[in-house]
């Protein structure tokens, strides 16, 4: 199984912004730390507003900044969210055309496979992605370490 570079960046979106504390970050800003297309996180960004995961801002004091505290961002919820129904091989699509559907158990394997993935993200949230690295990732980042100075590297 693989996600998609959107989720990928969503993940890496929210991490961000979950180090920034009660600072609002730029589009551009996220998108010059982790070298990624201005244009494509401007589309992931978009996203997670609407799934409720972040909220912007416009005007001179604008940004983006998490819709709530970290430890309410449960992994499961933004990769269902940004992946939408995991297809994994052809028979879980609507154009199905496998000549062996109809007897094959392969489906249900990888379906309970699928299940088993979302059910270990389930029990995760973006809090706990940051709870023994914070000051690491506020290093590798270049985030401002003036907060983080009691955090172990």
């Amino acid at each position: 199984m693989r996600l998609t570079s959107y989720t990928d960046y969503a993940l890496r979106v929210l991490i961000y912004l979950a180090l920034q504390e009660d600072r609002r970050s730029s589009v551009s800003e996220i998108a010059a730390r982790f070298h990624i297309s201005r244009n494509h996180l401007v589309k992931v960004i978009h996203g997670l507003g609407k799934g409720g995961f972040l909220r912007s801002h416009r005007g001179r004091n604008g940004g983006i900044e998490l819709a709530g505290p970290p430890e309410q961002v449960n992994l499961g919820r933004v990769v269902r969210h940004t992946e939408g129904p995991l297809e994994v091989a052809e028979c879980f699509r609507s154009d199905n055309r496998c000549i062996i559907s109809g007897s094959c158990v392969l489906a249900d394997v990888l379906q309970e496979a699928c299940d088993g993935f979302l059910d270990v993200l389930d029990r995760f949230t973006l809090a706990d992605l940051l709870e023994r690295r914070r000051a690491r990732l506020i290093r590798l980042l270049g985030l401002n370490l003036e907060n983080a100075s009691h955090l172990r590297l």
